[in-house]
């Protein structure tokens, strides 16, 4: 059988253009009621517009049901508001796409405070208080979808980009603690790091390869780990119709004697720490110390 979302309302946050247009069209194709939220802000959260108005406008007219709201993400009690009014309009929520964010790239050097700590606002602070918003609902019905947007700038660094790939790391620890917070009530939390052609990265693809990278190439990921048997506490990658699955690991390392525990030890063995032979991918934080354990006995020197 096909995914489908019927009787399902669906919070889509930035959806007045790009990915978040893209995932709300695609949602109310396959059945559900969808909020279209948008500031209506260009890419650096400056000016206006009514984008949310026109995608709902569209998905009206192909047949489907949506609600135009502008609530800023970064402020709580306007997304208490937003969540609020789907719940009187349609009795409920049951899947989340935090998508909005903004771009405000500036080598570290040059960045002023306040456009990293605005940055960071939207995006991580932004899912949380959304996340937050919806977060009762969903225990109390015993089912929560939660999509959350990373980046590969986030994962993996990218010149420029402090500011943002601060928040998107950010947001891959929130996701993965609220996967484990809302396991028992079976509200599953993944993370989605796209690679889009889109107004915040127009100029950062080659010409060439924006259109092969268009936001519906990476739709059909986003809706699969918003769906019902979705996994969760998953990070993927999509972009051009490839999709990936990305994880952060951890080695076994090395345990050094109290007798040679000094930093030059630590650079002697540096090899062997950075082995990837042996690595685990933890589900968790106390994996850590689990896996410190078990290196320690390993070497004959147990806890105990």
């Amino acid at each position: 059988m096909p995914i489908r979302f019927d009787d399902h309302v669906a919070i889509v946050t930035g959806a007045g253009g790009g990915l978040g247009r893209a995932y709300a069209l695609a949602l109310a194709s396959r059945g559900a009621r969808v909020v279209v939220n948008d500031l209506g802000v260009s890419s650096d959260g400056t000016g206006s517009s009514d984008a949310a108005t026109q995608v709902v406008e569209e998905i009206s007219a192909a047949g489907g049901q949506a609600m135009a709201n502008g609530a800023d993400v970064a402020d709580y009690d306007q997304v208490t508001e937003l969540v609020a009014g789907a719940k009187e309009r349609w009795g409920g929520v049951h899947i989340l796409i935090n998508n909005a964010g903004v771009l405000r790239d500036k080598t570290f050097a040059k960045m002023d405070p306040a456009d990293f700590e605005f940055v960071v606002r939207v995006h991580l602070l932004g899912s949380a208080f959304v996340t937050k918003a919806c977060w009762d609902g969903f225990r109390d019905q015993n089912y929560g979808r939660v999509l959350m947007t990373a980046s590969s700038s986030g994962l993996f660094g990218n010149f420029g980009q402090a500011n943002y790939a601060a928040a998107k790391m950010g947001v891959v620890g929130l996701a993965k603690t609220l996967h484990l917070e809302g396991a028992r009530h079976d509200i599953r939390v993944n993370t989605i790091a796209p690679t889009a052609g889109t107004r915040m990265t127009q100029g950062l693809l080659p010409d060439q390869a924006f259109d092969a990278f268009s936001p519906e190439r990476v739709t059909p990921a986003a809706l699969f780990l918003v769906s019902r048997d979705a996994p969760s506490g998953q990070i993927v990658g999509a972009g051009a119709g490839v999709v990936q699955a990305s994880y952060v690991t951890l080695t076994p390392g090395v345990a050094l004697s109290d007798d040679d525990l000094t930093p030059d030890a630590v650079a002697d063995h540096w090899g062997a720490i950075a082995s990837r032979e042996r690595e685990i991918i933890p589900t968790s934080g106390g994996e850590q110390a689990m896996l410190i354990g078990r290196t320690l006995a390993d070497a004959g020197r147990p806890f105990a």
